[in-house]
């Protein structure tokens, strides 16, 4: 049974990865979606093929660092389809590397696409959301987001922050119908980890890859209910909640995570 006839789905970072997976999800599910993201060739790819799978699919290429854009985006959408009734907000940008390593411009950027963005979209989506029968906002975060990770420290912090926003945006609405999810993955395989491999700390790669369906498919689930977290994987999920914890033991485990990552690095080369 299709959950999402007659239902707009606007989804930031959909033009490839885990936004175009969520993208074919919903599509599938009955849903109406907007695809946002910077690069007009792959979204109409992706338009194209929702559209011969015998879904509706609408590309508004849009830059979500520059939040003036935001409005625009959730307006089409809005005009197109008659209304909003999820929001998605899954485009992210990488630092990798020592901080010191970056420009204060390059970190702002990954600031504003990570964290900025996802807060000013939902804000401006509430009064889409308020009129919906079905109302929900899903952010996608990640398991760095529950412990700091040397290396990728703006990355952690900003999807750290998204994180705490979602819990304190769904205790704020609490009562009004609309959702607030949080869904948290390790490392997934997609562009975003593997084209910069050598990049990727070597204690990332210690946990298992996650498909991009994967975590669409909890996306979509977190549309429906409204579960407060999903993570993905689960032994990744124990082990974040034991880091913030026991801060001690998981810096013990660091070394022997780290060999185990190098030796996944290697395999993942060779592939």
């Amino acid at each position: 049974m299709k959950r999402f006839v007659d239902r707009t789905i606007v989804i930031t970072g959909a033009s490839a990865g885990i936004g175009a997976a969520v993208a074919r999800r919903f599509a599938a599910e009955g849903g109406r979606v907007v695809l946002a993201a910077r690069g007009r060739a792959a979204l109409d790819r992706l338009v194209g093929e929702i559209e011969e799978a015998g879904g509706v699919a609408l590309a508004v290429p849009t830059d979500v660092s520059d939040l003036r854009a935001a409005q625009g985006l959730l307006d089409q959408a809005a005009q197109a389809f008659g209304g909003i009734d999820v929001l998605v907000n899954n485009a992210g940008a990488q630092a990798r590397g020592p901080v010191e390593h970056y420009s204060a411009d390059e970190l702002a950027r990954v600031v504003t696409i990570n964290l900025t963005a996802p807060i000013v979209l939902s804000r401006l989506a509430l009064p889409y959301l308020r009129r919906s029968s079905a109302p929900a906002i899903v952010n996608v975060a990640s398991l760095a987001g529950r412990v700091p990770l040397a290396h990728e420290a703006v990355y952690s912090a900003t999807k750290f922050g998204l994180r705490t926003f979602s819990f304190a945006l769904a205790e704020e609405l609490a009562g009004t119908g609309i959702k607030v999810a949080v869904v948290s993955p390790g490392p997934v395989d997609t562009g975003f980890l593997m084209d910069e491999l050598d990049s990727v700390p070597d204690v990332v790669l210690s946990q298992p890859l996650s498909t991009a369906d994967e975590v669409a498919a909890m996306v979509v689930d977190s549309a429906v209910d409204g579960r407060r977290e999903r993570m993905i994987s689960r032994m990744g999920g124990y082990l974040t909640t034991m880091g913030y914890l026991f801060p001690s033991v998981l810096r013990a485990l660091v070394p022997v995570m780290e060999r185990r990552g190098r030796r996944a690095k290697e395999r993942y080369r060779a592939r």
